[in-house]
């Protein structure tokens, strides 16, 4: 088996800790994606309320991926300037993570959540009112992006796992 990203023993300690805290992130987003809102959803809670507590897990989730992507994105490119080239692919897949955070929580998020409370300003719920359409459009998008973020996520990991 060829080790993709080796340990260098000058750095093995940095290098371990990179991959504790991106395997935390990546299990979080697993985690809330995959496990925690499907049950939400699966739930005797009508559709709204589950669409606004999984919202809020969703809100949070994305500060954490926020706050872990540009701290991996620093100590990947620390790594990479003390010598550790292998790096270089990681620091790509983070931009890519990156990039699907941020469209999420400043376009996304904010769109929806104005779409759900000009909705329920009206006395209804959004799947109802006017705007259902845009706003399931919006979902979709939304879940594709978290669908790529999750992708990265595991292709992050599985790299620095250092299996092939």
């Amino acid at each position: 088996m060829v080790n993709v990203v080796p340990v260098n023993s000058s750095y093995a300690g940095a290098q371990r800790l990179f991959m504790v805290l991106s395997s935390l992130w990546v299990g979080s987003l697993l985690t809330v994606g995959y496990f925690v809102a499907p049950t939400i959803f699966s739930q005797p809670l009508d559709r709204q309320a589950a669409g606004m507590i999984a919202g809020a897990i969703f809100r949070v989730e994305a500060y954490v991926s926020l706050a872990f992507s540009v701290a991996l994105l620093v100590f990947a490119n620390l790594l990479v300037n003390r010598g550790l080239n292998q790096f270089r692919l990681v620091r790509w897949l983070l931009l890519g993570m990156l990039a699907c955070t941020l469209c999420a929580t400043f376009i996304l998020m904010p769109w929806l959540e104005t779409i759900r409370d000009q909705a329920l300003q009206q006395g209804m719920p959004v799947m109802l009112s006017p705007s259902a359409p845009l706003f399931s459009r919006l979902h979709g998008i939304s879940s594709i992006l978290f669908l790529s973020e999750s992708v990265l996520g595991l292709v992050l990991v599985w790299r620095l796992s250092g299996k092939e």
